[in-house]
């Protein structure tokens, strides 16, 4: 029964999700856009943070972890979320509801684990408009969506009892629209530019994890992750037209030419994060510290003279309370709470100020009676930006829903 639910509920989830314009950050006008995963709904609950897995909660973060499943893993997980832009003097409100994540984990032998699923790589949705029109007469607006997802297969082996090494490896693919439009007081007619790029590149992911007992009710975990920087083949289509606008607003083409526009390459960033933690079955408390070498990243089309990038940084911290995972009748004990934190340097820069991105966290996984699945909810507040300098701040409310089942799907059952 749980997995034709499952199998049900992610048709219906990804066939909404992918559809959807997955952010409105105007800080998606660069690059590749913003980047958006920050792992399964138990993961962000906890910060994001890449230390933690155990036997029935896998960290994607880092493919080690695969080696620790006894069941089969089926995670997939959807976010609502409420922003509030905020330029200094405007201020708008936009709502999200985007698909997540879908991954499938299994054991293959005892010290070996399979995972696979598909994770949003990054996203842009930024629509606004630039008024000159009491300094040089003209009008412009700017409108994008988009966004690059990657399909994983990933494996993970115990070398022994403590130590686990793992990789992934990753098909990215994804395309971004964007589309300009000039106008000039006085003038009948505007000007518009769309540009469409089809992207697709390969990439990997290697990790290793080192727990070891402290004591007898104690746990130390470790883990190490890396990802080298990959590269992503950008085929690119321009269409310029010539617009007049209908007293609703909408821009008509009046004609239009195909501009030819050289392919590019652009860069994921490479990444390296170093965890620990430590705890037991009934708690845990870790943290995490990455470093992105995103400073060689470019734009797609056009270098601005006030935009750069910078290597990035991120810091987090969480964990989880299970009072009692074995409690026959007190449901509040079964619960696992979670809480994290973190704090990044996105690695964009803009009119020489770092946008940094700052988040709580909390959420709750509550447990499906008589199974080792669990249904996990989560709240997350953050910030983006800041009105200095021109620059917008964006605050952000996320309420996420984790479904996640474990079976055991391969397991031959025998008979007397």
């Amino acid at each position: 029964m749980i997995k034709r639910i499952a199998l049900i509920v992610t048709i219906l989830l990804a066939n909404f999700g992918f559809a959807q314009e997955n952010t409105p950050s105007p800080y998606s006008f660069y690059g590749i856009g913003v980047s958006r995963f920050k792992g399964t709904n138990d993961i962000v609950n906890m910060g994001g943070i890449s230390v933690y897995a155990d036997s029935t909660h896998i960290n994607v973060l880092n493919p080690a972890t695969y080696s620790n499943q006894i069941v089969t893993n089926f995670q997939i997980g959807g976010t609502s979320s409420f922003y509030k832009l905020n330029a200094g003097s405007t201020s708008e409100k936009a709502k999200k509801t985007t698909f997540d994540y879908f991954t499938v984990s299994f054991p293959l032998f005892t010290k070996w684990g399979v995972s696979t699923g598909i994770l949003p790589q990054s996203a842009v949705g930024y629509r606004f408009i630039r008024n000159n029109g009491t300094v040089d007469g003209t009008f412009s607006s700017y409108l994008g969506k988009g966004g690059v997802n990657k399909v994983y297969l990933g494996t993970g082996y115990k070398i022994t009892k403590k130590l686990s090494l793992g990789i992934d490896f990753q098909y990215l693919f994804g395309s971004i629209d964007t589309q300009s439009q000039l106008y000039q007081v006085g003038v009948q007619y505007g000007s518009q530019e769309i540009n469409e790029s089809t992207m697709s590149g390969v990439a990997f992911n290697t990790g290793l994890t080192y727990n070891t007992a402290l004591n007898k009710k104690l746990n130390l975990m470790t883990s190490v992750m890396f990802s080298p920087e990959a590269t992503l083949n950008s085929n690119n289509v321009r269409t310029v037209s010539t617009v007049s606008l209908t007293g609703s607003g909408v821009a008509v083409p009046v004609s239009s030419q195909e501009v030819s526009v050289p392919d590019s390459k652009l860069n994921i960033p490479s990444k390296i994060a170093f965890g620990a933690g430590v705890g037991n079955r009934k708690w845990f408390f870790g943290g995490d510290v990455t470093l992105t070498g995103s400073s060689n990243q470019l734009n797609r089309f056009d270098n601005y003279e006030n935009v750069s990038f910078e290597n990035g940084s991120k810091i987090a911290f969480g964990g989880f309370i299970l009072p009692k995972y074995d409690s026959y009748n007190n449901y509040l004990q079964r619960i696992t709470y979670r809480a994290g934190f973190r704090f990044e340097n996105t690695g964009l820069v803009i009119n020489n100020t770092s946008i940094k991105d700052k988040a709580v966290n909390f959420g709750l996984g509550l447990p499906i009676s008589g199974t080792f699945s669990s249904i996990n909810i989560g709240v997350e507040y953050g910030v983006r930006g800041t009105v200095m300098k021109g620059l917008v701040r964006e605050d952000y409310f996320g309420i996420s829903v984790g479904l996640l089942f474990n079976d055991k799907w391969f397991k031959k059952t025998l008979y007397n």
